[in-house]
């Protein structure tokens, strides 16, 4: 057995991860914090939901090793794998023509044997999973009949129904509107700090990752270049060296975590300015935000 991480459950080791001949992560350390929720941003295609993949055991590494409980997640029975690690991949497939209530009791399957198909705790965790994500009501309705946003629920519904202590989120938020994204990451911290879940969640909105998250990753070209808590890493040099923008970063007025602001936007008075007036305006953003940071 291999020694696990102190205070982490879910670990990488020296990961690398390709795909076929193409690299994606390289020698990538990761210890995800127990108890809190950790989320990963990067630009596109930085090995965010590769990562996530082989947390999950979706994509054998390369080299390296994932852990779960100290040991390698890759000689772990995959029933004993499913009632600690719940997965919820980024582009999902449901069977043709199943009911959302059919495909969230899915979610329940680890827990069931030939001697027991179905327990009143399956009909509570299957009920307490719909109910919390708004889906009660499209019970019987045809998961391929409903619109991105209906799916994407019912999906986190079948995750949540499995009822596992650690949860991996990829883009969880993909095709809602503002209000069900806001719904659906305040699920996700109370199921963290009703319920003690650990979550590991992939994100593109770099202001909704410094709200939520507990312990925040930042990745580029398939490399961590920092994580840790969202108001000790988010800077404007982290801004311009992940995603290659200029920023100011400021108190969300609301949370008092960082918002990243971006830089002025273009219009056609910038563009009769040239070059050396758009780097006056990119300047004088930053002085004025630097300033609003400091107050």
């Amino acid at each position: 057995m291999t020694e696990r991480a102190q205070g982490s459950r879910l670990a990488a080791r020296d990961l690398t991860l390709a795909y076929e001949d193409r690299t994606v992560v390289e020698g990538l350390d990761l210890a995800v914090p127990d108890g809190e929720v950790t989320i990963v941003i990067g630009p596109n295609a930085c090995g965010k939901s590769t990562l996530l993949r082989a947390l999950g055991r979706l994509l054998k590494p390369a080299r390296g090793t994932v852990l779960l409980d100290g040991e390698d997640l890759a000689r772990i029975p995959t029933r004993t794998i499913a009632k600690s690690l719940g997965l919820l991949p980024q582009t999902p497939v449901a069977p043709e023509a199943i009911t959302v209530a059919d495909l969230v009791a899915r979610g329940r399957q680890p827990h069931q044997r030939w001697w027991q198909q179905w327990s009143e705790d399956d009909e509570r965790a299957v009920a307490d999973a719909m109910a919390r994500t708004d889906t009660t009501a499209l019970a019987e309705r045809a998961v391929d009949e409903l619109s991105g946003g209906q799916r994407q629920r019912v999906w986190i519904a079948m995750a949540l129904a499995q009822e596992t202590d650690l949860l991996l989120l990829d883009e969880p938020t993909t095709y809602l509107d503002i209000a069900h994204q806001v719904e659906v990451l305040d699920l996700v911290r109370r199921l963290n700090r009703e319920r003690g879940r650990t979550v590991v969640a992939v994100l593109h909105d770099l202001n909704q990752a410094a709200r939520y998250a507990d312990h925040l990753v930042a990745m580029k070209a398939g490399r961590i270049v920092a994580q840790g808590r969202p108001a000790d890493i988010v800077t404007a040099d982290l801004v311009r060296e992940v995603f290659g923008l200029q920023s100011v970063v400021v108190p969300d007025p609301v949370t008092g975590s960082p918002l990243v602001v971006p830089g002025r936007p273009w219009d056609t008075d910038a563009e009769d300015v040239g070059a050396e007036g758009a780097g006056a305006a990119a300047e004088d953003v930053g002085a004025e935000g630097a300033g609003a940071a400091a107050v």
